[in-house]
């Protein structure tokens, strides 16, 4: 069985999109950060950072963002997250997690020019491709949790980043995407901008 933790609209957007969109159940457990409830002592124990996401294995703990999705892609290949067998393709994809999470993240915490900067990067790389690499992927999951936090704070205008707000309708336009916007609105957003 799996135990995704995770907190409306951060990062474990990603992987609970990942998982509306392989089909899989789980079980999901509400981490409120208005309580702190990710620094509550038994949630230490399960992810001693206090950070969400964590996705229980069937007991064994997992987290990090870009490692959730990997392995839910990986475990899943049925849902084609993961290009299988193309070396090259599955490099891009490693590359476009690492950018996001190392770059495109943190960027939010510098401040607002260095947030409008690294999306102008990702814009960059994005290009007109209608998916980061090739087909639908775990990066195209992992890109878009981050850019509509940016789109929903900040709203830029289209032409500011038209790629990235292409390829952000198209992700709105998922089922499981809108699934999730769907259950995480409904539970409330408490983050901060």
């Amino acid at each position: 069985m799996l135990t995704l933790y995770l907190s409306p609209g951060s990062s474990s957007m990603a992987p609970h999109i990942a998982l509306h969109e392989i089909g899989v159940d789980f079980e999901s457990r509400w981490v409120s950060f208005a309580k702190r409830e990710q620094q509550a002592p038994e949630y230490l124990v399960l992810n001693p950072e206090g950070k969400v996401p964590t996705l229980l294995i069937d007991g064994h703990i997992l987290t990090e963002v870009a490692a959730i999705l990997y392995y839910l892609a990986k475990r899943f290949p049925g849902a084609r997250l993961f290009p299988e067998g193309d070396l090259e393709r599955e490099a891009q994809i490693v590359s476009w997690m690492s950018f996001i999470a190392s770059t495109v993240h943190p960027a939010r915490r510098i401040g607002v020019d260095r947030w409008k900067e690294v999306f102008g990067i990702a814009e960059q790389r994005l290009g007109r491709r209608e998916w980061a690499v090739g087909g639908y992927s775990i990066a195209d999951i992992h890109l878009f949790r981050l850019f509509w936090r940016f789109h929903n704070a900040l709203h830029p205008a289209p032409a500011d980043f038209p790629g990235l707000s292409a390829h952000y309708d198209r992700m709105v336009a998922r089922p499981a995407v809108q699934r999730v916007l769907e259950i995480e609105s409904a539970v409330g957003y408490q983050l901060p901008q």
